[in-house]
């Protein structure tokens, strides 16, 4: 599996475990192990640039999801795209979440994978089904972990 994490945010990021827990992920979902995935871990300025430039959209957020290929065939090894995270805005959700820093970034993780694969939150029922795999993706995980 070729899932690559970078952490140039200057924070603590849990990268082994979120290239592990992403690992799990792309197997979980059906897709070939060899599928290749990048995630970086950026601070608030890099993400509020990337986030006016890809989203029109002001200030830091917390996951951004940039997919480049999807497989043709069943089983096809593709390039999947890149995660970008931002651990002290995943901080602050943790906080208001009651859960840890780390389990909020594991969940942003999934969530990027889920968008990257073409899950969407826009609508309620797309919201509920995108948020119940992302949940369980991380739930699953942590039980084999």
């Amino acid at each position: 599996m070729t899932v690559e994490v970078t952490n140039r945010s200057g924070a603590l990021a849990p990268t082994k475990e979120i290239a592990s827990l992403l690992d799990f992920a792309i197997v979980h979902m059906g897709l070939n192990p060899e599928c290749e995935l990048n995630v970086v871990f950026v601070d608030e300025i890099e993400m509020t640039e990337l986030h006016i430039k890809w989203m029109d959209e002001g200030g830091p957020t917390d996951v951004l999801s940039f997919p480049m290929d999807m497989p043709e065939t069943e089983g096809e090894a593709v390039t999947l795209g890149d995660i970008v995270i931002a651990p002290t805005v995943a901080e602050t959700q943790a906080m208001t979440a009651g859960h840890s820093p780390a389990q909020e970034m594991y969940i942003l993780a999934a969530h990027g994978l889920l968008h990257i694969l073409g899950y969407d939150h826009a609508e309620p029922a797309e919201k509920k089904v995108m948020f119940d795999l992302q949940e369980d993706l991380v739930k699953n995980w942590s039980a084999t972990a």
